[in-house]
Formats: C-alpha cells, structure tokens, sequence
C-alpha cells in the first residue's frame, strides 16, 4: 500500500524557489511532506554539466529550461535531497541534466 496520496505542487502565482516542489500526503504520519522524490527515470537521455563556482540548481534550470522553477528536475535526476544546498560545486561537481523533453516518471518499488 502506498502511504504518499494527493501528489500536488506548489504554487506562488509568480517565479520562486519552491514553485514546482512535489507535496504528498503521508497516510502514516498524517501530514503533508515536500521534498524531492526518485521517480524520474534514469534511462532519460541527459548530458553532462561541470558545475560552476556561483551555480545554484535555479541558474541552472534557467540556463538549460528556460525557468528556473524547473531546479526540483535537476534535484531529482541527480538524487540531491538538499535544494538549498550552500555549495553546489563543492558538493556536485558534475550534474546530469535531463532532457526535459523526454522526461519519464516512474513508480517507486517498495
């Protein structure tokens, strides 16, 4: 049995950080919980992206999708749980970055 229902994203009305996050609701805990899952699948075509000094997963998702809200794909492609992370490059120096044209969403195996 499933114990995240009621997927759903944030949303502002206007560009910010958190537009886009996937909220579930947790059937065991009962609450909502936010954050990155691992149902992107990784057979997505993708390329390789050397990360930069000042970069943050919000330039990036500009940079390659055009909105920055898009950041969670980049998370989720490259299992990085913190999105507000300090240092990026320091933590991830190479980025996969999907295609977001080809993106497939996959269903957990529990």
């Amino acid at each position: 049995m499933d114990t995240l229902k009621n997927k759903r994203f944030l949303n502002f009305g206007y560009i910010a950080r958190g537009s886009g996050v996937p909220i579930y609701y947790d059937t065991l805990k009962e609450r909502d919980i936010t954050g990155i899952g691992k149902d992107l699948n990784k057979d997505t075509p993708c390329f390789t992206y050397e990360v930069k000094d000042r970069d943050t997963l919000d330039s990036i998702a500009l940079k390659y999708y055009n909105n920055p809200t898009y950041w969670w794909i980049i998370a989720m492609f490259n299992d990085i749980q913190d999105s507000l992370i300090d240092n990026l490059k320091a933590h991830y120096p190479i980025l996969q970055i999907p295609n977001i044209a080809t993106l497939v969403f996959v269903k957990e195996k529990r």
